[in-house]
């Protein structure tokens, strides 16, 4: 499937709802293989997810903005009536929002670009002697600063990250398989340059949508009820299986 991002593209504001409601809810996330543009437009499987939930939902006041990760995942923090995807529900995250659903699972890998053959890892905790991308504020940064990660080059974006890897800045990038094939599309790159050579983590870590704190109950409710209902169906794996 032919689908490219909108080079230069800092913020895309997509109004799906009339403005200036105070029950508006602002829908954030990044650039990923779950949400991205394609012909100017926000598509991907999370995308189509969060959509289908709010309309089951009867919840028509509400618009999607696609931001750097570090400013959707803030405005979740602090605003009310946020609702933000896609974001791994961690420990750490755990008390900080109102979790819809679970939308994926994933493993993330630690990938290394091929033609680096000198580059091998035992265990993950040979990558310390290694440069390695991350996205300011991703739970991944959190996870390697948390295990005592020194060497780590931190960008605003996944594709920020990707091109660090390619043009040798960093060795190795923390990503999903359905991230790799995505990135790799973008970049026109033959995704078989990139090889996995560790796990970050030993289980596939939920995928959600959240709320923020300040979001109503009642909204929530509504919005986590139609989740289950759109899941019990079969619909949330049917839209999560369409291909990035």
């Amino acid at each position: 499937m032919n689908k490219r991002l909108v080079p230069g593209t800092c913020l895309l504001l997509i109004m799906l709802a009339l403005p200036g409601h105070a029950s508006e809810i602002e829908v954030v996330t990044e650039d990923s293989s779950y949400a991205y543009l394609s012909g100017g437009k926000l598509a991907g499987p999370g995308t189509h997810v969060v959509e289908q939930t709010l309309k089951h939902a009867a919840v028509n006041d509400y618009r999607i903005l696609l931001y750097p990760w570090a400013r959707a995942y803030e405005k979740a923090l602090r605003e009310p009536n946020v609702l933000i995807f896609p974001i791994l529900r961690t420990t750490a995250r755990e008390s900080q929002f109102k979790w819809v659903g679970e939308i994926a699972q994933a493993q993330t890998m630690l990938y290394k670009l091929r033609e680096q053959t000198d580059l091998t890892l035992e265990s993950i905790s040979d990558a310390r002697r290694y440069i390695i991308g991350v996205v300011r504020d991703d739970s991944r940064q959190a996870y390697l600063e948390g295990r005592g990660f020194k060497r780590l080059v931190v960008s605003t974006t996944n594709r920020d990250s990707f091109q660090k890897l390619l043009h040798h800045q960093v060795e190795l990038l923390p990503m999903t398989e359905r991230e790799v094939r995505l990135l790799s599309e973008q970049a026109q790159v033959d995704v078989g340059r990139l090889e996995a050579v560790a796990a970050l983590g030993d289980v596939k870590a939920g995928i959600y949508m959240a709320f923020s704190l300040e979001t109503p109950d009642e909204m929530v409710n509504l919005v986590r009820t139609a989740f289950e209902q759109l899941k019990a169906s079969g619909e949330i794996e049917r839209l999560m299986h369409e291909e990035p």
